[in-house]
């Protein structure tokens, strides 16, 4: 047991290592003098980064493809955030559109890369998914965190609507040579802690500021766990569509007997034959 838990933390690890290479970079340009601004100083190093990484083979085109595409939604989730005063940049060049500088995007990249190298190294599948159904929470989800400004915030009637539409979803996932399960809500929760506790350490990098942390760096309210945890849903449903086409989205014959055995229902997709894993 104690070998499956190291490898799964190492597979974990690997899956961050976009994350990981970002806040080395962050804390680089804190202590580097630089003949630039520490903001354009971190969106070179994320170019550079997400160009030696799809050198390297690390990130598959397509994923670097999915990573731009977090870039621009986060980014217009941030431009929205800083003018509602919700947190503020105190690192601001020349590369910055609204105040919002545009390694800001990064953040929200790096968590799209988590998910693509997740997917990939653990060989992720879905039982139970519904496509539309859960797409238009996510799309529900984002709208809900510009709309909150102006009409009530309907985070948890949202959370509760998710709930409802993955409540037969599940995660399969391979750690060396067996197969686990965990509800797909669990993994949004999970994901969304370890991001707050990410947002904290970038908080204190400073980052970014929130309005408590002006005069001092305060820890981030917990409460944070549950925007991060609905911001996954968003994060996923985009991997997923990605993946529906590559013919990783639904199970092998293997993934197909044990939803089978453990009273879940086999998607369409998989009982007509989905491509083998690779």
């Amino acid at each position: 047991m104690l070998r499956q838990w190291l490898r799964f933390a190492w597979t974990e690890a690997t899956c961050c290592l976009f994350a990981a290479l970002f806040f080395l970079g962050l804390a680089l340009v804190r202590v580097v003098p630089l003949p630039v601004s520490q903001g354009d100083a971190l969106l070179v190093w994320c170019l550079g980064v997400t160009y030696v990484l799809w050198l390297t083979g690390w990130e598959t085109g397509r994923e670097v493809g999915v990573i731009a595409a977090f870039h621009l939604v986060g980014l217009a989730l941030e431009l929205f955030k800083v003018r509602a005063d919700s947190w503020s940049y105190p690192d601001v060049g020349v590369a910055t559109v609204g105040g919002v500088p545009l390694y800001s995007g990064f953040m929200y990249a790096a968590v799209g890369s988590y998910v693509c190298q997740a997917w990939r190294r653990f060989d992720l599948r879905i039982a139970g998914y519904r496509p539309v159904a859960t797409g238009v929470v996510a799309a529900a989800v984002y709208a809900n965190f510009f709309t909150e400004h102006y009409v009530p915030d309907l985070r948890v009637p949202l959370a509760v609507l998710l709930l409802v539409v993955t409540a037969r979803t599940t995660v399969w996932f391979t750690v060396g040579a067996r197969r686990y399960a965990m509800p797909l809500a669990v993994s949004f929760l999970l994901i969304g802690f370890f991001l707050w506790v990410a947002e904290n350490a970038a908080t204190f990098l400073d980052a970014w500021r929130y309005p408590d942390q002006e005069l001092a760096w305060t820890a981030v309210h917990p409460a944070k766990v549950g925007s991060w945890s609905l911001l996954v849903v968003v994060s996923v449903v985009l991997v997923a569509a990605v993946k529906a086409t590559e013919g990783r989205l639904y199970g092998t014959e293997a993934d197909r007997t044990v939803w089978t055995t453990a009273g879940y229902d086999v998607p369409a997709e998989t009982r007509s034959g989905a491509p083998a894993r690779r």
